[in-house]
């Protein structure tokens, strides 16, 4: 079981270099500091590329300060983000820079039904785009199901799923759908990983990604 845990662990950067240019590759690091019993604080970076690596699509930084309601599964937190996109101009190869500041609020309730980990998470964004104003509603149901153990302890292979739905406040409401699958492995309890496929469709298009996403709690 182990070599070929290792051997998925491995062959991840190689898979992503692997693909071509319709085929994107999202590398992610997402972080949670424990403050206190209550508070938490929360810190990513999304490295988003149209290929393999190198063509970069976005990157996003986004960090905020969360608070436990409960102990352990209803968390409130308030943050902010920094988005710098490079958009293909349609037609051409040429690319326009876009950057947006993002303040975003959201409320995450986790729950176990079985061996099934489950988590909804419930978004508000205000969206400031070089002079546009922005809302988007995001809603995202996720399961993780532990495959060695009966619980997703340290040493655990587990299989990850969610879809999250994006509404904005412009025509159409629809903004995107994301659905993600994948294999995650937790090495203790502050690191996991995880190799997942996800197809992100927007109005009247699809694209896929591989998406290679650590995550660390300390």
């Amino acid at each position: 079981m182990k070599k070929w845990v290792w051997l998925l662990l491995v062959m991840a950067p190689l898979l992503s270099f692997a693909q071509d240019s319709s085929f994107g590759n999202w590398i992610n690091y997402f972080g949670t500091k424990k403050l206190s019993d209550r508070f938490n604080f929360h810190h990513e970076i999304q490295y988003r590329n149209y290929n393999a690596v190198g063509d970069l699509e976005q990157l996003l930084l986004r960090t905020g300060v969360g608070y436990n309601l409960t102990e352990g599964n209803n968390n409130l937190l308030l943050g902010y983000g920094f988005i710098h996109s490079q958009n293909y101009v349609p037609g051409e190869l040429e690319k326009n820079e876009v950057d947006e500041h993002r303040i975003f609020q959201q409320f995450i309730t986790t729950q176990k039904i079985n061996r099934v980990n489950v988590q909804h998470r419930y978004r508000f964004e205000q969206r400031f785009i070089e002079g546009d104003f922005k809302l988007r509603y995001r809603y995202f149901l996720s399961l993780n199901v532990p495959l060695n153990n009966s619980e997703l302890l340290a040493k655990t292979i587990y299989l990850s799923a969610y879809n999250e739905i994006f509404l904005n406040d412009r025509n159409g409401v629809f903004d995107r759908n994301r659905l993600y699958g994948g294999l995650g492995y937790k090495f203790s309890d502050a690191i996991r990983l995880e190799l997942a496929y996800m197809n992100q469709f927007l109005r009247g298009k699809s694209r896929d990604q591989l998406n290679i996403n650590t995550f660390v709690s300390f």
